[in-house]
């Protein structure tokens, strides 16, 4: 506690001395942010990256045309709570081996690594340094950052805390519907919605504290299961997969088997988005989007606010109940294949993105903390390790960052059927290094975007450069890795 209040007070002065880039008619004003999480939304499920999808999201989709939105986003874990600490703190989860999902320990052929299941107080969040700055910080919805309520958003940086504790999903009360028995969300109107009851939250946040500037960090449970949402909407897209002739029957393809049921050849894998219900539950969201949106431009904000929305891991394609297609991107949710990793990842920033621009650099969700600290004026804390980088000169039109890599490890089973394994990226590039046995693959991602092509024996050369860089980057954050089961041991990067 004291390290904080050291850095709280180290910050205080950054908040009369930065000044904003942004357009809002007072230089010295630091703008709002507004940060969407989705959780578990697939790349292809918006508009705005797939005209065809069976979804609807015009809200979202003109958030991406009034701003940036970045083609090759992704998510620094294919699972939730490790992408979520990235956002937080700019760093790879691997370095606190906050690697899996928190309380996910599902050994396969071999035990899982090492777990640690809380974001440590010690960190300085995103929240913290705009609190220490003078900003009022509002959390809302899915947390899972902690399993005990010291571990939970009032304790990490908000002021506010409407629905974040340690649950994964709505799996209290009646779920998506009031009463909800959140511990962290009081109970209204019965069969109030979720997603339209965070928003309602978020806005009235926002009303409060439109004369100083504000984060608002509204986090979704949805598009997470249970698959539930409202009867007509759901009514709504059966009348549309009938329409356009859409049907289970031709839905699933094949995805290989990692673990699972004897009598699975293997995974099967939806590759036909017509599933109503989920479909609904886009379109809620995207609905409790709007609203927030409409709040900011009602009050007169949206030339003072840094609006962005993300997610945080791909969507769910291979397992409880199978609800979207990520196609053409191979895999889904629990997958380092790109469906598990690659991201809705826009950004608006008033007087520095260019409306409907689209940028193709590979970035990912350890860049939003030194972004949004840089858009607001300040510097992260001297003393705080970040991985991520400023996506500013990006946001104002520049072709390229100074970073070679991007890198990915995922030592655990998911419960989606996807093998323990690592990555990196760098240019078109990505190979991947699967931990049971140390097989590699390599894929041109510009030429083969579904991963079906692995040239590695074409590309020995390369493959060497790039696995020797993964490999030094395991030593740089501590990388853990699976451990010996029943007494077969693993392949480790650092043994013969």
């Amino acid at each position: 506690m004291l390290i904080r209040s050291f850095l709280s007070m180290a910050l205080l002065p950054l908040l009369a001395i930065a000044t904003s880039s942004l357009a809002t008619g007072d230089e010295n004003s630091p703008p709002n942010v507004v940060f969407f999480l989705v959780d578990d939304l697939g790349y292809m499920d918006i508009g705005a990256n797939n005209p065809d999808t069976f979804y609807e999201t015009p809200n979202i989709d003109q958030l991406s045309k009034s701003g940036t939105r970045f083609t090759d986003g992704y998510a620094a874990n294919p699972v939730c709570s490790p992408t979520r600490y990235s956002i937080l703190t700019g760093k790879y989860p691997t370095r606190v081996d906050a690697t899996n999902f928190f309380t996910g320990t599902r050994p396969g052929k071999f035990r899982p690594a090492p777990l640690n299941n809380r974001m440590p107080l010690e960190e300085v969040t995103l929240a913290e340094s705009l609190k220490a700055s003078g900003y009022a910080t509002f959390f809302a919805g899915k947390w899972h950052l902690g399993p005990s309520e010291e571990y939970w958003p009032e304790h990490q940086g908000f002021d506010v805390n409407q629905g974040g504790h340690n649950a994964g999903g709505p799996y209290s009360g009646k779920r998506y519907f009031s009463p909800f028995e959140n511990p962290r969300l009081e109970d209204n109107t019965t069969g109030e919605h979720l997603p339209d009851r965070l928003a309602k939250e978020a806005s009235k946040f926002i009303e409060q504290h439109k004369d100083e500037p504000f984060l608002t960090y509204l986090s979704f449970y949805s598009v997470h299961t249970p698959l539930m949402a409202p009867p007509e909407l759901v009514q709504k897209y059966k009348d549309k997969a009938k329409r356009l002739g859409l049907t289970d029957k031709e839905a699933f393809g094949e995805e290989e088997k990692v673990w699972g049921k004897a009598d699975w050849k293997g995974r099967p894998v939806r590759q036909l988005q017509s599933h109503a219900t989920y479909a609904a539950m886009v379109e809620a969201m995207d609905r409790a989007v709007g609203r927030v949106l409409k709040q900011i431009d009602d009050l007169g904000l949206t030339e003072e606010t840094i609006v962005i929305l993300t997610s945080d891991n791909g969507g769910l394609s291979t397992s409880e109940g199978w609800p979207t297609s990520n196609l053409p991107l191979r895999g889904g949710k629990g997958w380092i294949y790109e469906g598990g990793i690659r991201e809705a990842f826009m950004i608006r920033a008033p007087g520095i993105t260019k409306p409907g621009t689209t940028c193709s650099e590979p970035v990912c969700s350890i860049d939003f903390y030194p972004t949004i600290l840089d858009l607001c004026g300040q510097a992260a804390p001297k003393e705080k390790t970040l991985d991520g980088v400023s996506l500013q000169p990006l946001l104002r039109g520049e072709e390229s960052l100074d970073r070679e890599s991007l890198y990915w490890h995922y030592p655990h089973y998911s419960n989606q059927g996807g093998f323990p394994g690592g990555a990196i990226r760098e240019g078109d590039w990505k190979l991947v290094e699967r931990y049971e046995d140390g097989q590699v693959h390599l894929y041109n991602l510009q030429e083969d975007i579904g991963e079906l092509n692995d040239v590695a024996s074409q590309n020995a050369h390369r493959v060497a450069a790039m696995r020797d860089r993964l490999h030094r980057w395991y030593k740089d954050v501590d990388a853990k890795f699976l451990q010996p089961k029943d007494g077969q041991q693993p392949w480790h990067p650092f043994e013969d």
